[in-house]
């Protein structure tokens, strides 16, 4: 069985593990070294036994500690080639160095990995799907917006970290310049309230069992909005939450597991 764990999540930093109790891979680490090895500690997981760093895309919230790890711990990191020229981590050895292609998926351990284009202001973003091949679980944050193409790639998820970046009308009316509101809510920017609560329904119609909440904005949004957004829509339309689907928010600076 796949656990997927959030370590930190929300506009300062993200990063999440998958584990089977043998490969742990590294979503992301948008923090210090230090402080992704003490949450991996806490889940029980050892420097040593970090299997991989699949990273979704270059910027800092995303690759804090990217660099460190892989050079002391001789850990792989796989991204996208736009992403590896793009990201500024520091010299990483030939050898830990895994480029990844959209929709070609590959192995670490028994774990499979399928990456999947997003559209984001990146060089060459990407989201990751794993599966053991009786579990799926997918993190799916930096998106902006929720095609049918990505609800497709997203489908068949037991658990996901989806993306509820902000309330519309929070940042609309907040104190950002105009143009990162813009950016923000552009296809390019990030899923807003909403948009989380529409892609959780079609999810949950497809067998999603867990949904966390993620990358929430410290400005422009709150958890207890952003939770109640989504669960009124699900209820709304005919969804138990807390019986056909656990309903969560990952924490900002604090490990959040699934309610499984």
């Amino acid at each position: 069985m796949l656990r997927l764990f959030s370590l930190i999540s929300g506009s300062s930093g993200n990063c999440s593990v998958v584990t089977d109790g043998k490969t742990n891979i590294l979503i992301d680490c948008g923090t210090s070294g230090k402080r992704a090895l003490a949450a991996l500690d806490k889940i029980g997981i050892a420097p040593e036994d970090v299997s991989a760093m699949l990273v979704t895309h270059e910027h800092s919230d995303h690759i804090q500690g990217v660099g460190v790890l892989a050079r002391r711990l001789k850990i792989p990191v796989y991204a996208t080639a736009g992403t590896h020229s793009a990201m500024l981590v520091g010299s990483i050895a030939d050898e830990l160095i895994h480029t990844v292609s959209p929709d070609v998926s590959f192995d670490i351990g028994d774990i499979s990995v399928t990456p999947f284009s997003i559209p984001h202001d990146a060089a060459e973003p990407c989201c990751y799907t794993l599966s053991d091949g009786d579990d799926m679980v997918s993190v799916a944050t930096d998106i902006g917006y929720m095609s049918d193409a990505l609800i497709s790639r997203i489908i068949g998820s037991k658990s996901i970290i989806l993306e509820s970046n902000h309330d519309v009308d929070m940042l609309r009316f907040g104190d950002y310049d105009y143009f990162l509101k813009q950016r923000i809510l552009s296809d390019r920017g990030h899923l807003s309230n909403k948009d989380a609560a529409n892609a959780a329904l079609e999810l949950v119609k497809t067998g999603t069992e867990h949904i966390m909440l993620g990358h929430l904005s410290e400005k422009n949004n709150m958890p207890h909005i952003a939770q109640m957004e989504t669960y009124n829509y699900l209820t709304d339309n005919g969804v138990r939450v807390g019986k056909d689907v656990t309903l969560q928010i990952a924490a900002r600076y604090d490990i959040t597991s699934f309610d499984i």
